[in-house]
């Protein structure tokens, strides 16, 4: 017996897309198989850890707790997409200046609920800002980088309160 199948129309990081799916594929299994797009990470399938996310309709949800046909008529942002537009150009600048790129696997979900604390959340203070991110998990940075970088955008300054010293920095490439 085969596996019942739906049209999904989706609008995809503003490219109409129109496929065929089985009516149990996730979300995010559709967006990295059928689509290629990879930034979305497959971790706990449970909606747990966050690594998962997408945009629908603007709203930060779990990609692997909803099915591709739940995404028809809908418009799915993912962070290829918003990546690209440079609408994460100041988020990915401040992850980048205060280190909060570890291993990279749970960034594209870090980065897309510090895009939802940016529009929806913009007084958040440092425990409104870790309460937001309780449903991403990261192994690697323990959060303090993460939670700076989104305050400093929130705050407008997007750079870190010190800055290294071009001297030591040439020093430790080789440069004189």
């Amino acid at each position: 017996m085969s596996e019942a199948r739906m049209t999904a129309r989706i609008l995809v990081n503003g490219q109409a897309i129109e496929r065929e799916v089985p009516v149990r594929q996730h979300l995010v299994d559709f967006l990295r198989e059928d689509l290629g797009l990879t930034g979305s990470h497959l971790g706990c399938e449970h909606g747990v850890c966050g690594a998962c996310q997408v945009m629908v309709d603007g709203q930060v949800q779990r990609g692997c707790l909803t099915l591709a046909v739940q995404a028809d008529g809908r418009r799915v942002d993912t962070i290829e997409g918003l990546s690209d537009s440079g609408e994460l150009a100041q988020l990915q600048q401040a992850f980048l200046a205060h280190n909060a790129f570890q291993c990279g696997y749970c960034s594209s979900g870090m980065l897309l609920t510090a895009l939802h604390i940016v529009r929806h959340h913009p007084d958040a203070d440092r425990d409104a800002i870790r309460d937001l991110l309780s449903g991403n998990y990261c192994r690697c940075t323990g959060y303090q980088a993460i939670v700076d970088a989104i305050e400093s955008v929130l705050r407008g300054a997007a750079q870190p309160a010190w800055t290294p010293d071009p001297a030591a920095s040439a020093t430790k490439r080789g440069a004189r």
